[in-house]
């Protein structure tokens, strides 16, 4: 029986600046390039060890030199090989049973067991993965049941705590809270159906409270438990959600042997949340005052971390503005601390190495050192600190930025005036797809791929070659040719319908775009993860966009020439673009997408002039915006389908228009789905084995539909037989003259190898169920 304590030691003083998170990929992606050489057998679990051991060392010396305590419990622990959800998971025993060889005797999994559950193998496929909240990262879905067996698996937490201790660090280990790791989970395989993995949450916090005891006595003094679901408007009853927040908290605070609980709920506002986590007698309550506001009230003397430097976004925070929110939480009577709005792993590590963006532009920004130091700064000016040069500086920069003729174009500002009503509409589907038929003959179960190929070692050499100036123009030209040729070549034997140029000139899907249109800029190593050892660099939207010249016109033509079949020309859509950048926050979201998709809607009649019937507007990100609060999410559906009507309404009739949705709970947003008005779909279904299908049929969605059949995020081949079962279930809910069959996303990522094989066996499960 859980031992108790009426009368617990008094807290020690929570640290007056902190971070709620630090990037863990590496400067210059360290671990990805350890997980990988891992992967490949190049080197040992030890030597994995080893340089992840390094990353943490050099990690924490930072963070102290840019004014976070050493001894005050202010820098955190929250180091991932993969993603900190699966930590969750493995450390508290819930490993899926299909993946129960994996675990030794005392129950934990190696990193290689642990690489295994996140990446699968051979007929065992991994863990599904969705987006976190409204970010662009990745976590893996826990799979839970009656049968799960929790347990204390994993050390590693307390390990890695002692690790820091004994290099004289104090540091506060980070831990995925119970209520957000069991709301966010699925029902195990194993499951009777109406189970919830909520079900299980006292046989959990039995474990949270076994793992707090060993934290307390390896002498940390702060732990940090995240519980992001707090803010979120989930699918479950409120009141349920609150009730189980207050007797999970009540029942940690309660215990004899447990460190200090600092419990954060970023990316929005804790709402009702907030006096139930107050009243349960936390330590203290890290809440978001970007994305969040400043709340009505707080019981005196409650311990507050203020979250005033956004974690989220890549702009200089307006130190003013932030003093301002923090008297504002301490008027309430609460005892004030300044953080991070969310934990600084969604922002690149340092401004250091990024001086081609200018003194400027640079002047604008702050990556994650840049913040950690905001926070010091702004912790000084809460005590006694003189801060007026900090502050001097602060305001220079942002008058710069809002006086900069960039950000100010008025023939943007005049086209965006211009838009009508008329402007946001297509004709009828049935006229556009009889037109459609009579121009490309597609048969039923028209197969095709999402757009990339694999981006071969060749193709990146020649990139950078380019780059550096050591490739000439024609010499970059041919090596892109030849591969488009090689891409081409490769369907047609293949026998897929509809083809794709491969997108071989394209380092990334906004990237590419952002290289090419006014507004933007790009980073040297500015790399957030996005999940596992996977690393993007988000372009900067920084000013008002526009399109100098055509974009993707001569590589689609070129491919389209290689072939009578029809050849996709390759977009990324207003919401993915802004989604996966870094974007300006001096002017409403709805008003930048429409910016884009004005340049897009150009490209269109481009791509339509040089011959291009079948065009591809992707947005992959569409749900990865949605307002965690339902009171706000009309309001954001509303300017983004619009943005994508404005970018495609413009196209002929007989133009195919497709678009591509991935990582998405796609029931909460059919509507909108449905409002695209996109003559073709793509959606991520492989992985969830087509659980999106029952809202897409429940809908009447009338138009086509490629749920995926092949999850690309795994290196595993899956076989005939698979993508048949897959396909067969699609076939129920999707009528075949609607169908179309396709892998999740794009094969970037991917090798040739198992791309040739795969598809293979997807083209003969095709013919199959024809």
């Amino acid at each position: 029986m859980t031992e108790l304590n009426n009368a617990p030691a008094p807290a020690p003083a929570f640290p007056g600046g902190t971070i709620l998170g630090y990037p863990r990929i590496g400067r210059m992606r360290e671990l990805k390039k350890a997980l990988e050489s891992f992967w490949k057998g190049a080197i040992s679990e030890a030597e994995l060890e080893s340089a992840a051991a390094a990353l943490r060392a050099e990690n924490r010396a930072r963070l102290a030199e840019l004014g976070l305590g050493k001894d005050d419990s202010s820098i955190p622990s929250n180091f991932s090989f993969y993603d900190h959800v699966l930590d969750a998971a493995v450390t508290f025993g819930a490993v899926p049973t299909r993946f129960a060889n994996l675990r030794q005797d005392d129950g934990s999994v190696t990193l290689g067991g642990y690489s295994t559950i996140a990446r699968g193998e051979g007929a065992k496929a991994p863990l599904e993965m969705t987006k976190w909240f409204d970010s662009n990262y990745h976590y893996l879905v826990p799979e839970i049941g009656p049968e799960t067996e929790f347990s204390l698996s994993s050390t590693r937490w307390v390990d890695e705590f002692l690790e820091a201790k004994a290099a004289g660090f104090l540091t506060r280990p980070v831990i995925t809270g119970p209520l957000t790791f069991l709301y966010l989970a699925k029902p195990s395989d194993d499951a009777p159906t109406g189970f919830l993995p909520i079900e299980r949450l006292a046989d959990l916090v039995a474990v949270y409270a076994e793992l707090l005891g060993k934290l307390a006595d390896a002498g940390a003094e702060w732990v940090q438990i995240d519980e992001p679901v707090l803010v979120a408007d989930i699918d479950a009853d409120r009141a349920e959600v609150l009730a189980n927040a207050k007797a999970v908290y009540e029942g940690f605070v309660a215990l004899a042997n447990r460190p200090k609980l600092l419990v954060a709920a970023p990316y929005n506002s804790l709402d009702d949340a907030l006096p139930v986590l107050v009243d349960a007698g936390v330590d203290a309550i890290a809440i978001d005052l970007v994305r969040g506001a400043v709340p009505a009230a707080v019981a005196q003397g409650t311990q507050i971390v203020a979250g005033v430097v956004d974690g989220h976004n890549i702009w200089r925070t307006d130190l003013d503005a932030a003093l301002t929110k923090v008297a504002a939480v301490e008027a309430l009577g609460a005892i004030v601390s300044v953080g991070t709005s969310t934990s600084l792993f969604h922002v690149p590590h340092t401004l250091k190495g990024e001086e081609h963006l200018g003194e400027e532009l640079l002047s604008w920004l702050a990556f994650a050192d840049q913040k950690v130091t905001e926070v010091a700064v702004l912790a000084a000016a809460s005590g006694t600190g003189d801060v007026s040069e900090a502050l001097s500086e602060a305001r220079e920069a942002l008058a710069s930025r809002k006086a900069h003729a960039g950000t100010n174009k008025a023939e943007v500002r005049a086209a965006l005036d211009a838009v009508t009503d008329a402007d946001l509409k297509r004709s009828p589907y049935a006229q556009r797809v009889a037109a459609q038929d009579a121009r490309f003959h597609l048969p039923e179960l028209a197969t095709t791929t999402i757009g990339s190929f694999p981006q071969t070692p060749e193709i990146r050499k020649a990139r950078a070659a380019w780059a550096k100036g050591e490739l000439d123009d024609a010499g970059y030209e041919d090596a892109m040719k030849a591969e488009i040729a090689s891409v081409i070549e490769l369907q047609e034997q293949l026998g897929l319908d509809v083809l794709v140029h491969g997108e071989a000139e394209r380092n990334d899907m906004v990237q590419y775009f952002a290289e090419l249109l006014d507004g933007f800029d790009v980073t040297v190593n500015g790399w957030v993860q996005s999940y596992g050892s996977r690393c993007t660099r988000p372009s900067i939207l920084w000013g008002d966009v526009t399109r100098p010249e055509p974009m993707t016109v001569r590589w689609a033509q070129y491919a389209q020439s290689l072939s009578d079949k029809p050849v996709k020309g390759m977009l990324t859509g207003p919401v993915t673009i802004l989604a996966w950048s870094f974007v300006r926050d001096d002017q409403p979201l709805g008003a930048t997408a429409n910016q884009v998709a004005l340049a897009l809607r150009e490209e269109i009649a481009d791509l339509e002039a040089a011959g291009i019937g079948i065009i591809q507007v992707d947005e992959p990100a569409l749900r990865e915006l949605l307002p965690l609060k339902k009171k706000d999410q009309a309001a954001y559906l509303k300017w983004s389908v619009d943005s994508f009507l404005l970018a495609t309404s413009g196209a002929a009739d007989d133009t195919q228009v497709h678009t591509h949705l991935c990582y998405s709970e796609f029931g909460e947003i059919i509507d909108a789905i449905d409002g695209l008005g996109a003559d073709v779909t793509s959606i991520e279904a492989a992985r969830s084995r087509m659980e999106v299908l029952p809202a897409i049929r429940n809908h009447g969605y009338e138009r086509q539909i490629g749920p995926g059949v092949w999850d690309i995020h795994s290196p595993r081949v899956p076989s005939t037989q698979e993508i048949t079962e897959l396909l067969e279930l699609a076939k129920e809910s999707i009528p075949g003259k609607q169908l179309w069959v396709n892998p999740d996303c794009g094969l970037k990522t991917r090798a040739y190898p198992e791309t040739k094989a795969t598809l293979e066996n997807l083209i003969e499960a095709t013919r199959a169920v024809r």
